[in-house]
Parts: structure tokens; sequence; C-alpha cells
């Protein structure tokens, strides 16, 4: 196995793109096709899927541009894989729920984790956030099914709060809502050498949450 390729760190528009660790993308793609899925987001990230081609995704882990086609059919593969393995892991790092806490600290766990995570892999959730007019329709409508998924997540903790009188909320949708896009937007600036840890932010994130949903953090 060849070593893992050093980190590193570019600025685009104000926002640091960090390479993602080729570990995210598990054990369904083999270790070329997990170096050129990180090479990708960087390539995705810095110029936008269609301004960048096949040539400038193998020839960031030093491949010819043929090789993209050994492990996936077209750039828009890569483009769904990166989407969707992002989509995936952002739902499992939620978790098991339903584990008897009370409605306000599984609200905030889940909010810790959905920042954190978010966080840590600020360039990879970037794709996921503002690249999708690049996916074919049916790969559009898994990534869609995976985000009423996480959705229904959010959504189930706050309507149980609300139902306890835990929470105050006019709309348990909405507020599920404006939870999930606390992790969802810091996506656009989020930096990990700035001043907030990934579990500094979700930490101060799950406060507001709380604060949000009409009830004390915990």
């Amino acid at each position: 196995m060849a070593p893992r390729q050093a980190h590193r760190r570019a600025r685009v528009a104000g926002a640091a793109i960090d390479e993602p660790s080729t570990e995210l993308w598990g054990p369904e793609f083999a270790e070329v096709a997990r170096r050129l899925l990180s090479s990708a987001v960087l390539c995705f990230a810095r110029n936008g899927f269609h301004a960048t081609t096949t040539r400038d995704v193998t020839a960031g882990v030093g491949l010819s541009p043929g090789a993209l086609y050994v492990h996936f059919s077209t750039k828009e593969d890569v483009l769904f894989a990166v989407v969707r393995v992002g989509h995936e892991r952002a739902l499992a790092e939620l978790g098991d729920q339903g584990s008897g806490e009370g409605a306000a600290e599984e609200v905030a766990d889940l909010v810790r984790r959905f920042v954190a995570w978010h966080a840590r892999h600020h360039t990879v959730a970037r794709i996921c956030q503002y690249e999708l007019a690049g996916l074919e329709p049916d790969h559009v409508e898994c990534v869609r099914e995976l985000r009423q998924q996480i959705n229904q997540v959010f959504r189930r903790a706050v309507a149980r709060g609300v139902d306890a009188g835990v929470f105050d909320v006019a709309d348990v949708d909405r507020a599920a809502r404006a939870i999930i896009s606390l992790g969802v937007d810091l996506v656009r600036w989020y930096r990990l050498d700035g001043p907030d840890s990934p579990d500094a932010l979700a930490a101060e994130y799950a406060e507001l949450a709380l604060r949000m949903l009409g009830t004390r953090p915990v």
C-alpha cells in the first residue's frame, strides 16, 4: 500500500480546502479509487465540477488520465461517489436514536455530532452541498433520499421534545431544518486551522440549537 499523501491546504474565495483522508471512503473502494476520490474533492473544491477534467483528477495522484476509467465509468460517477459517501457518513455519524435520554440531551448530541462531522470534513461536505447540479437525475434522487433520512432524524428528535413539553416551537419541520442548517452552512467558511476546533464549534452550536427550540442548554 502506498503511503498516505501529505496533508495539503489551499485557499479559494477565503475558504480553506483540506484534503480528505482516503480512509473516509471505506473498504468498498480500492486504494487507487480512494486516492482518486480524494484528488477529485480537491479539484472540485478549487475549480468546480464542470471545470475539472479527468486529467486534473488523475494528475493529482500521479496517474495517467485513463486510470480513472478503471475505477469509475465517468467523471459524474466520481462526483456521485463523493456526494453519496459524504451524506452516508454524515447520517451514520448521528448514531442510533431512541436511546432513552431526554429530548434536550438527544438534540444537543445530534447537533454536536452533525456539526463536528461537517467541520472535520468541511471540504467534502462543501462538495456535497454545492455540486449537486453536476449529478444525473437518478443520482440526485439517491442523494435526496439520504437527505430525507437525515431530516427525519432531527425532525423526530424535535417532535419528541415538543410532545414532552420541553421545546416551544410552532413548526417542527421548520425548526428541524433550521437546526440542520447550523451544520450545513459552516462548510462555506470553516477552517481547521481557525480559532474554533470542530468539538468547540459543535458544543457552541448545540447550545444555540436548544435556545432556538425554546429551552435551556444542558
